[in-house]
């Protein structure tokens, strides 16, 4: 495993914003495990997690010249990453969106540096049914940007619907982050996935009691199509 997922899983873990036992979640689903980014809630948390990203976003490759911060999380979110980078000697500039737009000063619904002729990342949490980054990146090139990636925290690697992972005809379904990467063409990267905290939980003696409950998990919601 690289260095900036082990990394992640850990500060994850020491935050709380990664947790075991059964959470019932908004799909339904009762989980094992449960990530909550807002546990992040300090400047020295954000900053080792925003190092974390940065680390992920440069080993995955991808060309960008602008942050975006989909509306809550994204945005401190992006706004950290923008100062990692700017630490490493990169100055991005950095954009995000209300979510109502505003009639009176600036007015509209995107804040921050203009999206127009930019390559540009969208930085959030995590991809449940993929709305809201389907939301941004309409709200991207509705600003005349180009969506070049999109980079989360934690990569669940779920089938958006119950029933196993594969349909009627035994066609493997894909996650949600995959099957937003197949319907838009954007990238997507994650700082760390569910087939990451599984080798994590198998190296710890503290976790390894969680991970019969994660492969249980996984076999009856990951999507075969997982790495």
């Amino acid at each position: 495993m690289s260095d900036h997922r082990s990394r992640f899983l850990q500060l994850a873990l020491h935050a709380q914003a990664l947790r075991f036992g059964e959470f019932t979640l908004k799909s339904g689903r009762l989980s094992p495990y449960f990530f909550n980014a807002g546990r992040f809630d300090s400047g020295a948390r954000l900053a080792d997690l925003a190092a974390c990203y940065a680390d992920a976003v440069e080993a995955s490759g991808v060309s960008f010249d602008l942050l975006f911060g989909p509306a809550y999380k994204g945005i401190p979110l992006a706004t950290a990453l923008g100062c990692e980078f700017a630490r490493r000697g990169r100055d991005l500039p950095v954009a995000f969106n209300r979510k109502e737009a505003k009639d009176h000063g600036e007015g509209g619904l995107l804040i921050g540096a203009p999206l127009e002729d930019r390559r540009v990342l969208i930085v959030d949490d995590v991809i449940t049914a993929g709305t809201a980054i389907r939301e941004a990146l309409g709200l991207i090139r509705a600003g005349g940007g180009v969506p070049a990636g999109i980079v989360v925290a934690l990569d669940r690697q779920e089938t958006l619907n119950d029933g196993g992972q594969g349909d009627a005809e035994g066609t493997p379904r894909p996650s949600a982050a995959q099957s937003v990467a197949e319907e838009t063409g954007v990238p997507v990267i994650a700082v760390a996935s569910l087939h990451d905290l599984l080798a994590f939980a198998g190296e710890s003696a503290d976790l390894v009691q969680h991970r019969d409950r994660l492969l249980a998990y996984r076999a009856r919601y990951g999507s075969a199509l997982q790495g």
